[in-house]
């Protein structure tokens, strides 16, 4: 076990490496994220395949191959045990039910000089979900970002979830059947962050991306 003494001289940069992390010094992950933002930007679907096929050991002959199709997901769903639809569809509902509240509606009214005042709430047309799929694969990210998506509105709504070495959790998919996902794709790191951005030949890209993920991701 590491001490630190609070008397030594270096002790607040000690404790500030501690507390960060790894990811204290961050310069190393920027160069390497800007380089795949760029590669992604100016190469499109062929540098997605050859980013999937580097880091997450996934290879395909065709940006198709990354395209998750809806029989897919809808097969994931009735593939899952009965306990855990159960518990989906659970959480669904709260989930729904919470964002429901959380709604901002619009208004306006007319002063007696005739002027119009008010606020109008409109939902983006799109947003890119970014769901963990490596380490970690959280069902949980899918319904929590996508259901308050589509309470608000929102007309298209894009997943992407990596599977490494080509491995796919069905709980995440069933999650995405569940929750009303419009596209989804087997990318993941910073790659799948660029194509949501800039777009690629197959992916038009989205006005807003949210979801939880590691430090090249964030």
């Amino acid at each position: 076990m590491r001490r630190l003494n609070s008397a030594d001289n270096n002790f607040a940069a000690e404790l500030g490496r501690l507390r960060l992390g790894p990811q204290a010094d961050d310069s190393a992950y920027e160069k390497t994220v800007h380089d795949i933002l760029r590669r992604v930007k100016e190469g499109g679907d062929r540098a997605v395949i050859e980013l999937t096929a580097r880091l997450d050991r996934f290879n395909v002959d065709a940006f198709a191959d990354l395209v998750v199709a809806p029989a897919r997901r809808a097969a994931a769903y009735c593939n899952i045990a009965a306990d855990i639809k159960d518990a989906l569809q659970k959480a669904a509902r709260r989930i729904r039910a919470y964002a429901e509240r959380q709604k901002t509606p619009s208004w306006q009214y007319e002063e007696s000089d005739g002027t119009v005042l008010g606020q109008r709430v409109t939902p983006v047309d799109s947003v890119g979900v970014y769901v963990p799929g490596g380490q970690a694969a959280y069902p949980s990210s899918v319904l929590m970002n996508v259901i308050p998506a589509r309470v608000a509105g929102v007309g298209r709504v894009v997943m992407a979830v990596p599977t490494p070495d080509g491995a796919v959790n069905d709980m995440v998919l069933a999650a995405a059947e569940i929750a009303g996902v419009d596209e989804i794709y087997r990318i993941g790191g910073a790659q799948a962050i660029a194509a949501f951005a800039y777009g690629t030949e197959t992916i038009a890209p989205v006005d807003k991306i949210v979801g939880p993920g590691n430090i090249y991701v964030a």
